[in-house]
């Protein structure tokens, strides 16, 4: 059994099925994925009747007392001072307009498309990561990138009859989350994980507020409420999956399954709206999952590379 930490999912029945290893991580990916989708099904549901502020704020009430019980529970409550470390407030400030990007776009959008457009941030990171990080970055990695985001082009459309200009929310979202996820390595490795998720939670949560003093508040009804409830335990259930797959598995065997995502995105669309991508828009959903496992695969090669040439065999 692995040592203990306060990030891992403790359930005994959990560790029965699926252990401590990578079969462990590659199931908390793709748990955790279907977990963020179900989160963007119930909140887009909800959407319907309650202005953007208005759900936003409700649910990260909910999400965020959730945290701070999780935060007591599993007793990391002295580090609470920590999250008013400048860089977590950077990254949470950079992740309130992320996070506004990204539903409007879901309400405005079928969830397949948006979850595809999404998917395109780790060909984002490897670019960003390149140009601002000088990181190494081949001509094959960079092919891979320039067809991903072709791919992006195809599910947006822009000349196409019936363009939805909240494509480009969704766009923007993923630069947004690419300067959060740059922003993220800057932090104290000693912070908890939970703090900085509940520094994010409540600088979400005025953002939210702040929105909601223009569009105003409408009364709710008990199934609107269930539907933020649900949405904010799903999202809180997310994180943690996700955090438990890549303790228990290494990126380059974990990090493929994010895709599974954007099958549960598409599956859901079509079951709850009867949402179907169209033959471009299909297209361009397969460029980009293909394109990013090639990049993904060769940064694992390179991962490998450069660790035979550290620890040469001899």
């Amino acid at each position: 059994m692995p040592p203990a930490s306060l990030a891992t999912l403790p359930a005994p029945l959990y560790a029965r099925l699926f252990g401590y290893g990578t079969r462990r991580g590659v199931a908390s990916m793709i748990l955790g994925m279907a977990a963020f989708i179900i989160n963007d099904t119930l909140i887009k549901l909800a959407s319907t009747a309650v202005p953007t502020g208005q759900l936003i704020a409700m649910r990260n009430v909910m999400a965020t007392a959730l945290i701070i019980l999780l935060i007591v529970t599993t007793g990391q409550a002295a580090h609470l001072r920590r999250a008013a470390d400048r860089v977590v407030i950077a990254r949470s400030l950079i992740d309130v307009i992320a996070t506004l990007c990204y539903l409007l776009a879901l309400f405005h959008m079928p969830i397949g498309n948006v979850t595809a457009i999404n998917m395109a941030t780790p060909l984002a990171m490897t670019a960003a990561a390149a140009l601002f990080l000088r990181v190494p970055v081949g001509w094959r990695r960079w092919s891979a990138i320039a067809i991903g985001f072709l791919g992006v082009l195809l599910i947006v459309q822009p000349k196409a009859e019936g363009f939805n200009a909240y494509s480009l929310l969704a766009i923007a979202a993923v630069v947004f989350i690419v300067a959060r996820d740059l922003t993220t390595r800057r932090i104290d490795q000693t912070i908890p994980s939970l703090v900085v998720t509940l520094t994010n939670a409540v600088f979400v949560l005025l953002g939210a507020l702040a929105l909601s003093s223009y569009e105003g508040w409408v009364a709710v009804n008990w199934l609107q409420v269930l539907l933020l409830a649900g949405a904010g335990l799903f999202l809180i259930g997310g994180y943690l999956l996700i955090v438990d797959a890549f303790r228990h598995g290494d990126l380059a065997t974990v990090g493929p399954f994010r895709y599974t995502g954007l099958i549960w995105a598409l599956l859901s669309g079509f079951l709850v709206w009867g949402d179907i991508p169209n033959l471009l828009a299909f297209a361009g959903i397969v460029i980009v999952v293909a394109s990013g496992l090639y990049v993904l695969h060769r940064e694992r090669l390179k991962a490998r590379d450069e660790a035979s040439t550290t620890n040469p065999i001899e």
